[in-house]
Formats: structure tokens, C-alpha cells, sequence
């Protein structure tokens, strides 16, 4: 996962700002105790959204908690639940599996930083994948579908928007009510397509000058690292209708207490990160509010 996802943090209420800050350090807990230190590494506020999303919409217990990150004074952090420790589970496998595609895509210095991450991690992945075989194996064929659609010089947009989209769907399949997880798939299927998009504009002038494969450059036939004008407005328009169906899938059904911050996500704060990906603004806005280190 990559930090995308975001709500509108001028929306929410300090009291809704403070919920979803403790889930996020909620996940970062069960990370640590079910996977161990390095899998707490992986943390981000996309993968809070899974803990958020798996979760009955309820207000989560909470306990003030020290960390590394919090030496001296505690967080607010959820307290460990069945979601958290679905949502702790995938998001190491999700975090895994993209460990393994950036070996496959990498050379040089860059490859064996993956390699190192991947021995960090490997001992966490492989306890995850025991817990969640199924997701494991789907997002394990998603990826090698993705990576085959990359070698092959894809031309479009559409194929491996589509196999990354499918990947995040898988979490919806963590779900028993029948209902709730057709209403989560598409959510988490444009979801994952929209992250898939913003994250190959993000990295568009990085990929253009390592010659990596990056689906705006053979879609808009760039032949510099950036997107025209007229090729921003287009993709715009794509990444717009993904986070429409995201919003309309999110009418559907009733997320409790969740509901204002996933309200301010799709109505507000992924046009903002779109908007600030395609202006180069996105990085530089994403290192200060780590400094404050809330969303």
C-alpha cells in the first residue's frame, strides 16, 4: 500500500480525527504482537482504512499505549479485535507480495534494498499467510498477473488498474454477510484501482528516467516524464470516476461511526490527493503532516 488514501482532515471533528488515529495505532499494535516489530514497519494510513472498513462501524475500545515511535507519553489506541487482526494480516501480505514485484522489477542498489525488506519480512508473511491462505494465494495471482502485464509492454491503463483493483477486492472475501461484501468489492475494487493510477502519476518522472514500466507513459505516448495538459485532464477524468463508484458503492451501506470519515475520504479527500499528484505536490504535503505525525 503507498499513503494515498486520505480523508479531508478540515471535515472531521477532533473527535473523529482522534478515532481514526487510534485505529491506526490499534493496527500498528497488532502488527507487532501477532507479526512481530518489522511487520509495524508497514504501516500506513491506507492500511488503517482496512482496519476501519472490516470493523461493525462501533466505536472501538481504546487504552492509552506506549511505543517505540511514543516512548514517554502514550497514544490512544484501539483496543485488539477480530477486525485488527484481519486487517493486520492482510496488510502484510499485501505489503509481502510488493516486496516480491519490486525484486522482480528492480536492478541494482534498489533490488537488494527489496531483498533486505524481504528477509525483514519474511517471517511475518509467512505466519500471515498461514492465517489467510485464500487472500494470500489470490493476491499471490493478482500480482503475477500484473507482473506478466508490465513484461509484456501493456499498452493501456485498463488491464493492470484491473489486476491491482482485484487484488484489493480480495479483502472484501474477509466478509460474511453476503450483502456487506458485494457492497465492500466494488468499493475496494475502484479503491484499489484509484490507488494503482495515482501512485503511476506519482511516480511517472521517477519510472521515465530508471526506464521502469509505468502505464501513463505508453498510454499517452510521453516522450518526457510528465503528462501534457491535455493528458491531465483526461486522467483526471479517470481517476474521478473511480472515486465516484467508490462513493456510490459507500450509499449503500451503513458504516456507524465510520461513516463521516469515509464520507470525507471519497467526497473530498482523494480529489485532493489526485488534484495535489498531478500538480508534484503530493510528497512534499505527505512529509510535513508525517512530521505532525497525525492524518
Amino acid at each position: 500500500m503507498f499513503g494515498y488514501v486520505l480523508p479531508s482532515r478540515e471535515k472531521l471533528t477532533e473527535e473523529e480525527r482522534a478515532g481514526f488515529q487510534s485505529m491506526y495505532c490499534g493496527l500498528c499494535h497488532t502488527l507487532r504482537e501477532k507479526y512481530g516489530f518489522a511487520a509495524s514497519l508497514i504501516l500506513n494510513y491506507d492500511l488503517t482504512y482496512l482496519a476501519v472498513l472490516l470493523s461493525d462501524g462501533e466505536e472501538e475500545q481504546t487504552a492509552c499505549r506506549r511505543c517505540v515511535a511514543h516512548p514517554c507519553k502514550g497514544r490512544c489506541a484501539a483496543k485488539r479485535t477480530a477486525a485488527l487482526e484481519k486487517a493486520a494480516a492482510c496488510s502484510v501480505i499485501l505489503a509481502y507480495w510488493q516486496i516480491m514485484d519490486g525484486i522482480h522489477d528492480s536492478r541494482g542498489w534498489k533490488r537488494l534494498k527489496y531483498r533486505a525488506a524481504e528477509r525483514v519480512l519474511r517471517g511475518a508473511y509467512r505466519k500471515a499467510a498461514e492465517d489467510r491462505p485464500t487472500f494470500d494465494e489470490a493476491t499471490r495471482l493478482q500480482l503475477t498477473k500484473l507482473d506478466e502485464l508490465e513484461k509484456n509492454g501493456c499498452t493501456t491503463l485498463d488491464e493492470p488498474a484491473d489486476a491491482f483493483a482485484e487484488l484489493l477486492a480480495g479483502v472484501a472475501a474477509e466478509l460474511d454477510d453476503p450483502v456487506r461484501q458485494r457492497v465492500y468489492r466494488e468499493m475496494l475494487y475502484h479503491m484499489g484501482r484509484w490507488i494503482y493510477l495515482v501512485d503511476a502519476a506519482d511516480d511517472l518522472e521517477k519510472d521515465y528516467k530508471s526506464g521502469s514500466f509505468n502505464p501513463l507513459i505508453p498510454r499517452y505516448g510521453l516522450t518526457e516524464g510528465k503528462l501534457t495538459d491535455e493528458a491531465k485532464q483526461d486522467f483526471a477524468m479517470t481517476l474521478d470516476r473511480s472515486v465516484r463508484s467508490m462513493a456510490a458503492a459507500f450509499e449503500l451501506w451503513d458504516f456507524g461511526c465510520w461513516a463521516a470519515l469515509l464520507r470525507s475520504t471519497f467526497y473530498e479527500g482523494l480529489y485532493q490527493v489526485g488534484h495535489a499528484v498531478l500538480a508534484g505536490e503530493f510528497r512534499r504535503a505527505k512529509r510535513s503532516k508525517n512530521k505532525e505525525g497525525n492524518i
